[in-house]
Order: structure tokens, then C-alpha cells, then sequence
């Protein structure tokens, strides 16, 4: 807990300058008064933005506090240390910058008014951590209302790196995936996008149950089938469980042969190795299967191709990318493993280009960089 700590004194990121400021010189060219000449110039061609300032490779980071990991409804402040990591991984991962902002409400409508008024200090926004069924809602309309990409981490994030670990589940486990029967335990903002993103990948419904009626109400209207905790647990191939109940998924339900996803954090449903005692072929927890993976390549691959907003086929890509990267034996990558996110960064912005969002023209030469931290000149 002391090195915990430790690396959380005085917070996890900071704001710092790109350019030296050594001399009067250069204070008068990044200040006044050089920087007025600058902002004529944008007043007068306002793409220059994307040239001239840090607004295309900055994301906010929002949320209201209403579901922090697996701790609920803290509020936004005390969720400010995960906004904060999440920034620092955006920074060192992809060299993206994630700006923070805590939401002082918890009104629906207040969010998406706030988000709308502060959006042009951004390049793309990253809902965090808000209750469902608020989030869906939340989304759907920024999506719908701003001009730039939005996306859910808890949703879109996650979904990519679970179709990622499905697809390479379904390859050890020599299950072809579009004929396996999938069931999902848990549909809120994770369970429910899971099964959008599977069933588009599939073309074949999952399963899906809930606690709520509403829960999987929405899943019917997303294309998936309602069922029940036990007609799951004994009739499907793969088990996905996002339920937030720890130890729900009982040793004597796992039948001989079933892929189970435990991810709910910190304790599982099952875990992973009780799971495979019981006769599952394969068995991981959410600290295997982590959402780390997808949302830094993801927003650096869109920036890269100053795409407009997320499609159906940059997330694929992703989930491709990353599945290809996993070492034999794997679900998924190692979070080091040389490369990562610089093939989901590619294959990101190849997509975006190729499903005609992208609005930057991004040449071959691109596609073969090796840093993701070099903004590309053309």
C-alpha cells in the first residue's frame, strides 16, 4: 500500500510544455506577442487547429463517479485517481493526451450539455465509469451530436479487447466462432456491448441475461436473444460474465469443455483456476483480460486518420490486431510486448480510412513507422 502510494502523491500526470522556455525569444514566439499571429490564422482557416495546436491528439477523459470499478457510486472526485491512470497510459502508451473532467452532476442532461460546451478543447471524448442504464443514453446522443469520436471505455473499450480473447479462445479450443453458442451473465455497459460487437463480428446472437427486465430488454432490441442464468450455464459453448457478483458461477455449473470469462473486478465470478478444475477448457479473470490493451491504440489510430468518429470496422480491426498479437497459447497480449499498440494504432487508421471516416490522407509510408508517438507529417 505504501508504494501504492507513493506513486499517487501530488497525482499521476501533469502538464508540461513542448518547447523549452530558455529565452525572451522563445517566450515571445510561444506567447506574446508571436502566438497572436496564430490564432489569426486559425480564425481565418479553422483546420489549421489540427496543425497549430494540441486540440487533435487530446482527449477528455469523463465521468461522473456512478460506477468506479467495482467500488460504484464514490463520485467523480474519488474516481479522479482512475481518470488519472487512464491519462498516464494514454501519455506513455500512444502519446496521446488525456485530460480529466470530473462531472459535478449526475443529470443526464447536464452531462451532455457540459461535455457539448467543453468538446472543442478536444479531439475526442472518453466516457468513464457512469452508471448503467445513464451511459447508453449519454453516448448515444454525444455520438449522435458532436462532430468528432466518442466512446465508452466500459463499452467499446472492453468489447474489443473480449472479442479479441474470444476469438483466440475459440482457436485453442478448436470451436469455430460463428457456429458456438455465446452467453453473456451481466448487461450492463460491458455485457450489452459485448454482444453488439460479437454479433456483428458473428452475424449469430448471444444469449444474455440480467437482474433487470430492462437489462435485457435492451439486449433484445440490440439483436440478442433473453434467456436465464441456468439455460446458459448449461446449454452455451462460451460463458461471458459481467455481472459485478463475486462468486456467482458455482464449480458444479461449469460443464466439461466451456469457455468462461469471469470479469468481474476485483473478484471474479468463479475463478479461473476453480473453473478449470471443474472442466472448463479455458478459464480467465479481468486480470488477464484487460480493457488497457484497446482504448490507447484506439484513440491514436482515430487521431492518426482524424477520423470523424468510431466505426463498427476500427473496433474489428483492433480486436484483430490484438488477437494476432498474442503469443501462442494466449488470449491476448502482454500489456510490454514490443509492438502492440503500434499494430492497433495501424490497423485503427487503416480501418477508418477504409470505412471513409478518416479525413486525413495517410500514405504508405505511415503504416510502416515504428513509434506511435510520431505525429505523421502528412
Amino acid at each position: 500500500m505504501d508504494e501504492i502510494l507513493r506513486l499517487h502523491k501530488n497525482g499521476k500526470i501533469k502538464v508540461i510544455s513542448n518547447a523549452p522556455i530558455d529565452s525572451i525569444a522563445v517566450l515571445r514566439r510561444i506567447y506574446t506577442p508571436g502566438v497572436a499571429d496564430v490564432c489569426k490564422m486559425i480564425v481565418e482557416n479553422p483546420a489549421l487547429k489540427n496543425v497549430y495546436t494540441g486540440i487533435p491528439y487530446t482527449v477528455a477523459i469523463v465521468t461522473d463517479g456512478t460506477r468506479i470499478l467495482g467500488l460504484g457510486n464514490i463520485g467523480s472526485v474519488a474516481g479522479m485517481p482512475v481518470m488519472e491512470g487512464k491519462a498516464a497510459l494514454l501519455q506513455e502508451l500512444v502519446g496521446v493526451n488525456g485530460v480529466p473532467i470530473l462531472m459535478g452532476t449526475k443529470d443526464t442532461e447536464e452531462i451532455i450539455r457540459t461535455v457539448k460546451n467543453i468538446a472543442p478543447t478536444f479531439g475526442g471524448i472518453q466516457l468513464e465509469d457512469i452508471e448503467s442504464p445513464k451511459c447508453f443514453t449519454i453516448f448515444e446522443r454525444l455520438e449522435k451530436e458532436l462532430n468528432m469520436p466518442v466512446m465508452h471505455d466500459d463499452q467499446q473499450g472492453t468489447a474489443v479487447v473480449i472479442l479479441a480473447g474470444l476469438i483466440n479462445a475459440c482457436k485453442l479450443a478448436q470451436i469455430n466462432f460463428q457456429e458456438a453458442k455465446i452467453g453473456l451473465i451481466g448487461l450492463g455497459a460491458a455485457g450489452l456491448a459485448i454482444g453488439k460487437l460479437v454479433l456483428r463480428y458473428t452475424g449469430k446472437p448471444a444469449l444474455g441475461t440480467a437482474r433487470s427486465e430492462a437489462s435485457k430488454q435492451r439486449h433484445v432490441a440490440a439483436g440478442g436473444i433473453a434467456s436465464s442464468f441456468d439455460e446458459i450455464m448449461q446449454k452455451t459453448d462460451i460463458v461471458v460474465a459481467t455481472s459485478g457478483v463475486t462468486g456467482l458461477i458455482k464449480p458444479e455449473m461449469v460443464r466439461k469443455g466451456q469457455i468462461i470469462f469471469a470479469l468481474t473486478n476485483p473478484v471474479a465470478e468463479i475463478e479461473p483456476e476453480i473453473a478449470r478444475q471443474a472442466g472448463a477448457f479455458i478459464a480467465v479473470d479481468g486480470k488477464e483480460i484487460n480493457n488497457v490493451l484497446g482504448f490507447p491504440g484506439l484513440w491514436r489510430g482515430t487521431f492518426d486518420a482524424q477520423a470523424s468518429k468510431f466505426t463498427y470496422e476500427m473496433y474489428r480491426a483492433a480486436a484483430l490486431a490484438l488477437a494476432a498479437e498474442a503469443p501462442a497459447g494466449k488470449l491476448v497480449p502482454d500489456v510490454f510486448a514490443p509492438g502492440v499498440f503500434l499494430k492497433v494504432t495501424h490497423a485503427v487508421a487503416k480501418a477508418a480510412m477504409d470505412s471513409g471516416v478518416a479525413q486525413r490522407k495517410l500514405g504508405k509510408e505511415y503504416f510502416g513507422c515504428n513509434d506511435v508517438k510520431k505525429v505523421p507529417e502528412d
